[in-house]
């Protein structure tokens, strides 16, 4: 079964590229094929089909993304359920009151975690959970819809922290930190490891962000 979207609209077209990079782009589409015994397949088609409008306005940055309130519904639907996970990326800073506004949620967990992600939240998935490529960054994948867009990497693989570690990868693993949002303690990553990754993509803005952090600590 085949995933689709057509773009019609130049201003999706770099959006597409970095939110649906793990399709195959064939003229004005983007497509992806799963096996039809795919667990929650043809669910996690007729989300995708009434939500992939939102998804690429919310990366375009044309419409707020409500990643409070994704977050909010992850930490309910996962309380006192057999499984872990941490935030990664920009939400990783904006839980600890970093001034910026994430595009999405990254998540990171355990390989058996990534599946027990989707069952929990099996009636927002958007792309069924599937196992990644042998070079890709981890074991398995997922993708939900809770308003804004909830993606998870199951068994990252050691390869993400070389030549230097990651804010995602094993080292970033060993050594995270618990922070409160609301009602809830969540894992991040510990913010050196962000400044060190942000350097070297010479994102100035965010290492400021992230020094102002760590000097109110």
């Amino acid at each position: 079964m085949w995933f689709a979207v057509r773009v019609i609209d130049s201003t999706y077209e770099q959006v597409a590229e970095r939110v649906l990079m793990d399709y195959e782009r064939a003229g004005p589409e983007w497509r992806r094929g799963y096996l039809g015994d795919t667990p929650h397949l043809e669910r996690s088609w007729e989300n995708f089909s009434a939500c992939i409008d939102r998804v690429l306005r919310q990366a375009a940055r044309l419409e707020p993304v409500p990643w409070r309130d994704a977050l909010r519904e992850l930490c309910q639907r996962t309380i006192g359920q057999p499984v872990s996970w941490w935030l990664a990326g920009s939400t990783a800073l904006a839980v600890r009151g970093a001034p910026i506004e994430p595009g999405d949620l990254d998540l990171i967990c355990d390989a058996g975690d990534a599946v027990t992600l989707g069952e929990l939240l099996s009636d927002s998935l958007i792309e069924p959970v599937t196992t990644g490529s042998a070079d890709w960054l981890g074991q398995w994948l997922g993708r939900a819809f809770c308003e804004a867009r909830v993606e998870w990497v199951g068994g990252v693989n050691p390869l993400v922290d070389e030549p230097e570690p990651s804010d995602f990868g094993p080292e970033a693993a060993r050594r995270l930190e618990p922070v409160r949002f609301e009602d809830w303690q969540i894992l991040v990553p510990p913010m050196d490891l962000q400044r060190a990754v942000n350097e070297r993509r010479g994102l100035t803005h965010r290492i400021a962000m992230i020094d102002t952090l760590e000097g109110l600590q």
